[in-house]
C-alpha cells in the first residue's frame, strides 16, 4: 500500500506528482472518501500534473467531465457520481465505454456504482486528518 500525505493546498501539486509516480498501470483510479475530504481539489491538482490545461472542475451535475493532457494528447475522464439515484443512469451513460476505453479515469463518489467498476480499478481513500493534512493510500 502506498501512503501519500497532503499537508496543506500549498503542497498538492507535490503529492499529485508522487502519485502520478505511482499510478502503475492502472487506468481507472476509484476515490472514496467523506464529502469534504479533498477528492476533487486532488484530482484537480493531478489532472495540472498531467498537462491537462481546461479549468478541472467537478462533474457533479454533468456525472462525467473529459480532458485532454495538451503534453501527452492523453485522454482523461473526470467522473462523480454523487448524485446518480439508480444503476440504470450510470448504465444509461455508456460507463463501459469510458471504463474500458483504456484512457485514464478518475471517479468520485465509487462507492455508488461500486459493482460496475472494473476488477483492476485502482482504490484511493483520502482520509482527513485531525490537524487538517490528508492521508491518500491506494
Amino acid at each position: 500500500m502506498t501512503e501519500i500525505i497532503i499537508n496543506n493546498l500549498e503542497g498538492i501539486r507535490e503529492s499529485a506528482r508522487q502519485f502520478i509516480s505511482k499510478m502503475g498501470e492502472g487506468s481507472v483510479f476509484a476515490f472514496y472518501g467523506g464529502m469534504g475530504a479533498g477528492k476533487t481539489t486532488f484530482v484537480k491538482a493531478i489532472c495540472e500534473e498531467l498537462g491537462v490545461e481546461d479549468v478541472v472542475t467537478s462533474p457533479t451535475f454533468a456525472i462525467v467531465n473529459e480532458y485532454r493532457s495538451e503534453t501527452s494528447g492523453e485522454l482523461i475522464y473526470h467522473f462523480d457520481f454523487y448524485r446518480i439515484k439508480k444503476l440504470e443512469e450510470v448504465y444509461d451513460m455508456g460507463y463501459e465505454d469510458y471504463f474500458y476505453s483504456g484512457a485514464t479515469c478518475f471517479v468520485e463518489w465509487p462507492e455508488l456504482v461500486e459493482e460496475l467498476l472494473p476488477e483492476d480499478a485502482v482504490r484511493v481513500t483520502i482520509t482527513e486528518n485531525e490537524d487538517g493534512t490528508r492521508t491518500v493510500r491506494f
